[in-house]
């Protein structure tokens, strides 16, 4: 339903306007005709949903990665029945990890613009700092340094900073009658010279196809447009990773099968075999260390055709499961295998006679493997991940290539469901601190109720998949049974 909700942009009247008075297509039809009659990854699709800048998704802008002519290509295009198009915050940082993902894997990148320009009450979330809007810029530079292609239709407006994205862009195709292109437009010429000038002589298609040069392509419909970038695509002689067309074998058991298999209870894990048995090519998969560390599964096999290595929750992060997670990830990285990381442990509450100390040093040792390994690395959140074990299962902050969530999936600091288990004074003895740790426990507790702002059910909030995916920390949620394909 949320998919839904925000395929649909802008909404049904925002559509009409875009479609009928203004005479544009909408974004989704402009993929197809863009986009190979192949299924493309979006990313990021409930990107802003639910934040506070209106009822609509605040992103205005769809990214993904998908083939053109049959070259992999990452694409960003403006969705103008999203507020105009406007940039948000939240759609600058949707563009920027589109970038990322470009730059990463060395695609070529298509940008589809149609955009009134950022957001001027929000332009100091927006605009000043090193991972604000003119970051787009500076990484269209070091793309087309790195010999990594960029193309661009102005298919709608093109103003102020977003004039820089087509002009920055090795070629540029501009529509006739809808594509426009200045730093300035109509209303502020007037206001500063007391000129009438219409979009089309101050910007337009002709002009700028027949004067400036900033367009390097006229079209005069955006049929003509889409066909035109895909000519340009198929004349890039680029194509970094040619792979050969292998049929895989499917798993023995349905992937269908994993809607089923996602835990709603996080008081117990998954045997996560049951997992893989419906991810991997022929349920094949070739175990490493499987009688040591039990609550850690590693391993190879492939998925659709290509070789990975998998490191995969079956419980708490064990010091054992530590070390034999370090020694495969740097296995992994020897031989230049990719590493899918399967997050998903259901944390024991804290006993006063735990080993930590122990269990930290393990733990230190995997996140240095999983952080150094010089291989790609793709992490699904198939349940809940809290603490260290998000950082030790390549969680967001150790950069994974992609990572993607289940609906049901959690992930968090803590599990707040372990609250009330910190022990109390007489049983946690004469243990050192303890008794402090309990007291600032309890006043924490009563901070939270005295300002009306329970502790528990912000966390319980915030730790959703929901939550996370609004706010761009993953590639976005994914149905369990899609997992295999995405």
């Amino acid at each position: 339903e949320l998919l839904e909700t925000a395929s649909r942009g802008g909404g049904e009247s925002a559509i009409l306007r875009h479609t009928q008075r203004n005479k544009k297509l909408f974004v989704r039809e402009r993929l197809k005709l863009l986009l190979d009659d192949e299924p493309f990854l979006e990313l990021s699709p409930l990107a802003g949903l639910d934040l506070p800048y209106g009822d609509v998704p605040a992103a205005g802008c769809l990214t993904g990665v998908g083939k053109i002519c049959g070259v992999w290509c990452v694409f960003m295009a403006n969705d103008a029945t999203v507020k105009g198009g406007t940039i948000y915050p939240i759609g600058v940082k949707k563009q920027l990890r589109a970038q990322e993902i470009a730059l990463q894997n060395r695609l070529c990148s298509v940008y589809l613009v149609d955009s009134g320009g950022a957001f001027l009450p929000l332009q100091s979330e927006l605009f000043p700092d090193k991972l604000h809007g003119g970051r787009v810029f500076y990484n269209e530079a070091i793309m087309s340094a790195m010999r990594i292609p960029q193309v661009a239709v102005v298919c709608g407006s093109c103003v102020a900073g977003g004039a820089y994205v087509p002009t920055m862009a090795e070629e540029a195709v501009i529509i006739d009658k809808i594509g426009t292109l200045f730093l300035a437009g109509p209303p502020l010429v007037k206001a500063a010279t007391g000129e009438d000038v219409s979009p089309e002589d101050l910007g337009g298609a002709k002009l700028h196809s027949k004067v400036s040069g900033c367009s390097d392509h006229f079209a005069s419909s955006e049929e003509e447009a889409y066909e035109c970038i895909r000519n340009v695509i198929s004349t890039l002689n680029y194509q970094p990773e040619p792979g050969e067309a292998v049929q895989p074998d499917s798993p023995l058991y349905s992937p269908e099968e994993l809607l089923g298999l996602a835990p709603r209870d996080y008081r117990c894990t998954l045997p996560v075999k049951l997992v893989l048995s419906r991810l991997m090519d022929g349920s094949r998969f070739q175990e490493f260390k499987a009688n040591y560390g039990t609550t850690l599964v590693t391993g190879f096999g492939h998925v659709e055709g290509h070789l990975a290595g998998v490191v995969a929750s079956n419980g708490e992060l064990s010091h054992h499961a530590a070390l034999k997670g370090s020694h495969f990830v740097q296995l992994c990285g020897q031989r230049g295998v990719p590493i899918l990381f399967l997050q998903n442990t259901a944390p024991q509450a804290p006993q006063p006679t735990s080993p930590t100390q122990v269990l930290l040093k393990a733990q230190a040792s995997m996140m240095a493997a999983v952080a150094c390994a010089p291989v790609p690395k793709i992490t699904i959140v198939i349940g809940g991940c809290y603490g260290t074990e998000s950082y030790v299962m390549c969680g967001r902050s150790f950069s994974p290539n992609f990572l993607f969530l289940w609906p049901n999936a959690r992930v968090g600091l803590v599990d707040s469901r372990h609250f009330p288990a910190v022990p109390d004074g007489d049983a946690a003895g004469d243990e050192p601190g303890l008794k402090e740790l309990r007291e600032n426990f309890i006043a924490l507790l009563w901070c939270s109720r005295v300002f009306n702002s329970p502790l528990v059910s912000r966390l319980e909030e915030e730790s959703s998949a929901f939550y996370s995916s609004a706010r761009l920390w993953d590639d976005g949620v994914i149905l369990p049974q899609n997992t295999r394909k995405v």
